[in-house]
């Protein structure tokens, strides 16, 4: 590939167009159609929760039928319910509540989703509505547990380092909706539930918690990860757990017989989306896998291997490349110094530093590493980006990245530098989208 590529002379504009690639491909109005089943020969009750959820309702709006009766209530994020689109009637209730941390506004849209599940026959229908985030947003404590215990159970899985896997078994078996006790609670109606993958390997039960499907994790298994990670529970919910009360539907079991369940979005195609669209300019694209995990630093450190050892020709890769990866990393919370706050930040940032040091000044790579929800942790940033010149810049400024890894503070570094990658809420999420473009490799 010898010929010039015009894309090259802004590397970072090009690194935020495959980005951008990747989102719209998980638009939820670009994805939705094709996938909605028939009407019923009775109602239509739409019930949901997820970051992308103020979407996927306007989406259920503008393709079904105006004849046919459509009501519901969806939970979203705040801040993350899109503009209602000019002529289009809202049949969907939307309201927001808090991620990643639930709030009483995410108990109080639990119990009424709960509430307007109630009463159905088997000629209606319930379309569910799930995305990412959907665990927080839709939040039931089980019986003994108080919110307050559900919000520091969850803070603290969030900051152990625990898998999303690890994370959602405890929270399935500690809530009264989730794990599949949505699904239950609809019955005799038919369930079919429209999915927005942000979890390694598409698994439909993990994602938001699996409130519509049989869950196959169970209370030891529960207890085991609680264990692991030195979160205590309520005594009455310990024995709870011990003795299996809190144990969820299993799959095959008959409240779920009938039901459907549809990805409509997944973390590959929107890979697919991007690698295409560098194709398109002239460059290879190499999708590394959807399904990485790991402590977010040591991601990237990886990552980092491999881009440096493409620039310097050592690789099966041709350049000029880009190298494209998703998952869903970790970031394990260190606690701060005595008398010192702890730093601002999430996955994608905190890739980015582990990156910044492993390719160590090294030419002709750039990165960008961004939440395909346009917000990375709980900050106003969906990632950052990574420069030939960002440790030179940062040194120049008396900052040293390892100083701001080691209290998990990206935002701050990346903030210092203008290196923010900032988009607002994008009104989807396919989780974690890397990029990194190796524009030649020396001799």
């Amino acid at each position: 590939m010898s010929f010039p590529i015009p894309a090259l002379d802004d590397p970072r504009a090009l690194l935020c167009l495959l980005f951008d690639a990747a989102v719209q491909r998980a638009l939820p109005l670009h994805n939705t159609e094709a996938h909605l089943p028939s009407p019923p020969k009775g109602r239509t009750l739409v019930l949901g929760a997820g970051k992308a959820g103020g979407a996927m309702a306007q989406a259920v709006e503008a393709f079904w039928p105006a004849e046919a009766p459509l009501s519901g209530l969806v939970v979203t994020r705040y801040h993350h319910t899109p503009p209602r689109p000019a002529g289009l009637p809202q049949r969907i209730e939307v309201v927001e509540a808090a991620h990643p941390v639930p709030d009483a506004a995410g108990l109080q849209a639990a119990q009424r989703v709960l509430q307007l599940a109630q009463g159905l026959t088997a000629d209606d229908l319930v379309l569910c509505l799930i995305s990412g985030g959907g665990s927080s947003l839709l939040t039931m404590p089980c019986e003994g547990l108080a919110l307050e215990d559900k919000q520091r159970i969850n803070r603290q899985l969030l900051e152990s380092g625990a898998s999303i896997l690890e994370i959602n078994t405890v929270r399935k078996h500690l809530s009264a909706i989730k794990g599949g006790r949505l699904a239950a609670a609809c019955a005799p109606a038919r369930v079919v539930t429209l999915t927005i993958s942000d979890v390694p390997g598409d698994d439909v039960s993990v994602i938001a918690s699996g409130p519509t499907v049989g869950d196959a994790s169970t209370c030891a298994e529960a207890l085991e990860v609680l264990q692991r990670y030195g979160i205590e529970v309520p005594s009455v919910v310990q024995m709870k757990l011990e003795s299996g009360v809190l144990e969820t539907p299993k799959p095959g079991e008959s409240c779920f017989r009938g039901h459907q369940t549809r990805l409509i979005a997944t973390p590959q195609q929107s890979l697919d989306a991007a690698a295409q669209l560098a194709r398109a300019m002239g460059l290879y694209a190499y999708v590394l896998s959807d399904q990485i995990e790991g402590e977010s630093r040591d991601v990237g450190k990886v990552h980092g291997a491999m881009a440096r050892s493409t620039a310097l020709g050592r690789s099966s890769f041709q350049t000029p490349c880009v190298i494209l990866s998703g998952g869903e990393t970790t970031v394990t919370v260190r606690p701060g110094a005595e008398g010192r706050s702890r730093g601002r930040g999430g996955r994608a940032g905190e890739f980015c530093m582990g990156l910044a040091q492993a390719l160590s000044g090294q030419a002709s790579v750039w990165a960008l590493a961004a939440d395909t929800d346009g917000v990375d942790g709980v900050e106003d940033n969906a990632g950052a980006v990574v420069l030939p010149d960002t440790l030179a810049r940062a040194g120049a400024l008396g900052l040293k990245v390892s100083d701001y890894l080691a209290r998990n503070d990206a935002y701050s570094f990346f903030d210092s530098l203008g290196d923010l990658v900032l988009t607002g809420p994008t009104h989807t999420n396919v989780n974690d989208f890397r990029a990194l473009l190796v524009t030649h490799a020396s001799p």
